[in-house]
């Protein structure tokens, strides 16, 4: 008996090892045979340091120099240089958001992938690292701060927005950096133009990729309970410059003028890596990782494609970029599929919801998700832009409830940590299949 089951243990721990450990549980666009991967810049420099490779990328370089692909694929010399590259650390290299060589990283990393891409495709691979963050404090801060767990009437009557805007002015750096796009984006120029666009979004970009996402996601992505809340919301990148434009481009025209920028190129592809609609997973998010998609939404802030609310209703949570497809033509089907991965998104839907709520994966429900806000209530003061002298009182108390995930939903569990929640499922379920797998053994433990 004491053999029988000291083998059980052993099975159940190298079984779970064995599936922790499992390429299968990475992403199969960042694995290529057994080469570690490398940022592009420091890719680019090991290629340099050997002749075959520097030669080749060269001739890659000039092959894509004013060619397109059917053409430099039809030249031999271009092809063998393409094979080449694709042995080297090149092929794999991927750029962490916000590195201090950002743009060198993916105008590297570009300069390999359009050769090797069929022409415009819908979908492009991610130049980025993945994110594989868990269970995050900003969630479990955002439960603080949208008043979870606390009286339900004073939570309600707060302005979660508001009180993000007075946390930020309590951080120098946040306050800050806030302050000067608030001062630029609101600078009229003249009275035909009523801002600087390109300088308003390099100074939203600076925010966004500089201050941390415990301030900057709350801003973004904060519950409210009536219209006056959400027009604050909606007025957080100032609108009226950042986003709003006299006329709506096409979708597809703004997507192609997205990809003739680096930076606007690699935030669109992260986008749709991090937050295209999966139906396998439990919240419609690639791998359930919320924190993902929240980071590829507020990445894409601050360029021609910059997404935002499209109105003020504080439950029904709708973003868009500034385009419609108008004018498609026999791309229509195309235009309307493109729009959808914003509009009609249930990952990036759910993954607001669940921060303004302070949820993460485990705390969120399985199927149809419900509001993330109560029904909207009228408020006499009227929506203002956010007042940089607001002050703030933060709470104290964290909400540790944890969830298990069952058949007919996700039943609460407040008996257990957060932070175990998890583990414990991964667990539960490897060691269920172990039995299962020695049951067909006749073992029995």
């Amino acid at each position: 008996m004491i053999l029988a089951n000291a083998f059980c243990l052993f099975f159940f721990l190298d079984e779970t090892l064995r599936s922790l450990a499992s390429p299968s549980s990475l992403q199969g666009s960042e694995l290529h045979g057994w080469r570690p991967q490398v940022d592009c810049v420091r890719a680019n420099e090991l290629c340099a340091a050997e002749s075959n490779c520097s030669s080749r990328y060269r001739t890659l370089r000039q092959c894509l120099a004013g060619r397109d692909r059917n053409t430099m694929l039809a030249n031999k010399e271009c092809q063998a240089a393409l094979e080449v590259l694709q042995e080297s650390p090149l092929y794999d290299c991927r750029c962490k958001r916000g590195m201090k060589k950002e743009l060198q990283c993916l105008q590297i990393y570009w300069s390999i992938h359009l050769g090797l891409t069929e022409g415009e495709e819908f979908y492009e691979a991610s130049p980025y690292e993945p994110v594989t963050s868990r269970l995050s404090d900003i969630f479990r801060l955002a439960s603080i701060f949208s008043g979870t767990g606390t009286d339900p009437a004073v939570s309600t009557k707060s302005n979660h927005c508001l009180d993000a805007a007075k946390a930020c002015n309590l951080n120098d750096n946040c306050k800050k950096l806030r302050s000067s796009y608030i001062s630029i984006c609101n600078r009229e120029i003249s009275p035909t133009e009523r801002c600087n666009r390109r300088k308003c979004h390099k100074a939203l970009r600076q925010f966004f990729d500089r201050v941390p996402s415990e301030y900057t996601y709350r801003m973004l992505f904060c519950s409210c309970q009536d219209q006056a809340c959400a027009e604050r919301r909606r007025q957080t990148i100032l609108p009226s410059c950042s986003y709003e434009d006299k006329e709506k481009p096409n979708c597809l025209d703004l997507r192609s003028l997205c990809r003739t920028d680096h930076l606007c190129r690699s935030r669109l592809a992260d986008f749709h890596a991090n937050c295209r609609a999966s139906y396998r997973t439990i919240t419609s998010c690639p791998a359930d990782n919320y924190q993902a998609c929240l980071g590829s939404y507020a990445g894409m802030i601050g360029f021609d494609m910059t997404p935002n609310y499209v109105d003020s209703n504080p439950t029904g949570i709708v973003v868009s970029p500034w385009c419609n497809c108008r004018g498609s033509g026999n791309m229509e089907e195309e235009c309307e599929k493109f729009l959808r991965d914003f509009t009609e998104n249930p990952c990036l839907r759910n993954a607001i919801q669940a921060f303004g709520n302070g949820t993460d994966v485990n705390m969120s429900p399985k199927g149809p998700s419900l509001p993330a806000t109560q029904a909207p209530r009228v408020e006499k003061t009227p929506s203002l832009p956010d007042d940089l002298s607001d002050s703030t009182s933060l709470g104290t108390s964290v909400i540790t409830t944890c969830t298990s995930i069952q058949e007919q939903g996700l039943k609460a569990n407040n008996s257990k940590e957060l932070s175990m929640c998890f583990t414990e499922e991964v667990l539960k379920d490897s060691w269920e299949s172990v039995l299962e797998r020695l049951g067909s053994f006749g073992v029995s433990c």
